[in-house]
């Protein structure tokens, strides 16, 4: 497979703890040679099980940046075994922004794996990561959130795979993770994400979507911090006493039928909260028109049951736009 263009200043074979930068090519009309800066740490100490964290996939998802900043300043080589990479801003440049795709090329890191060394910032991004870390490691955790235009409840992710031996291990870690919900996607590999590149990789990978609104929830993130460190706890890379027992999981399964999009341009007003039960049918809300007073109201319905694990968190919204959606209690 061809190398990467981006060059890391940091050795990631040797023992001890180590923060460096993966310089990523930007040659621009100020700087013709230029690199970009993408922070990454590296905890090693000897053989074990290795481990990939990473968060800032999308630019505006905090809860995960803020998780992996304190852990990178909070784990030590010497309590650990094995190793553990910490990328806290993988797009750097949508993470720098505040933005979910990158203001360079548009693009969305998480549709464009295994990417290409050649080609634009985003994809020379998810080429090394595909190539220079997942290749390093047993296991992923790619940390989201609902970002600025959604909110979700505390949740783990994974999709509904095919293989049920992988689906197992997936479900295995979530209950580790101990969000209290496991949200299991159908129809939504190969989209080329980060599942589908761990995949090629033979790792298990598992996400999580933990609040958003463009903030950090301070519960969410706690939540986020703890189950990461169960994970790296079941795994053997740290001792159990560094961590917090985890609560029951209900896992959830997600299907096409559970998101209500909206029909059509205006200001949406819920009729419902998340964690609410709702059946088929039910009101989801009502999207108004304050350009044209007069003009009625519409009613947006949903399509399933389900319980509501994720709400959109701003009013204005655009036909085509993700206003809920639910998933189904496995």
């Amino acid at each position: 497979m061809t190398k990467s263009r981006i060059s890391i200043d940091i050795s990631l074979d040797e023992n001890g703890k180590r923060s460096g930068i993966a310089r990523l090519p930007h040659s621009v009309h100020r700087s013709a040679y230029g690199w970009l800066p993408i922070p990454l740490v590296s905890i090693r100490n000897g053989d074990g099980p290795r481990v990939l964290l990473m968060s800032g996939t999308h630019g505006d998802e905090y809860e995960g940046q803020v998780t992996l900043t304190r852990l990178a300043q909070s784990l030590d080589a010497e309590n650990i075994r094995g190793q553990i990479l910490i990328l806290p801003m993988a797009n750097y440049p949508a993470a720098k922004a505040g933005l979910r795709v990158s203001p360079i090329d548009g693009e969305n890191l998480n549709r464009i794996y295994p990417g290409d060394p050649h080609g634009g910032p985003s994809k020379m991004i998810a080429h090394f990561i595909e190539t220079e870390l997942l290749s390093r490691v047993d296991v992923v955790l790619d940390l989201h959130s609902g970002g600025s235009s959604l909110n979700y409840l505390g949740s783990t992710v994974s999709l509904a795979a095919d293989d049920p031996h992988l689906l197992e291990q997936s479900q295995e870690m979530m209950r580790v993770f101990g969000a209290p919900y496991g949200v299991l996607f159908e129809g939504r590999g190969g989209i080329g994400s980060s599942y589908d590149a761990a995949v090629r990789n033979k790792i298990i990978r598992i996400g999580t979507e933990l609040g958003g609104r463009a903030w950090v929830n301070p519960a969410l993130r706690k939540l986020c911090e703890a189950g990461v460190r169960r994970v790296l706890a079941h795994l053997g890379v740290i001792s159990p006493s560094l961590c917090e027992p985890a609560g029951p999981v209900q896992f959830m399964r997600v299907s096409p039928q559970a998101f209500v999009y909206a029909s059509t341009d205006g200001i949406f007003e819920a009729a419902v909260c998340l964690g609410d039960h709702v059946n088929t049918g039910d009101v989801a809300g009502h999207i108004y028109f304050p350009d044209a007073p007069m003009r009625t109201p519409i009613e947006e319905k949903f399509q399933s049951d389900g319980v509501v694990i994720c709400e959109r968190a701003i009013a204005a919204c655009q036909v085509g736009d993700c206003l809920f959606h639910l998933g189904r209690p496995v």
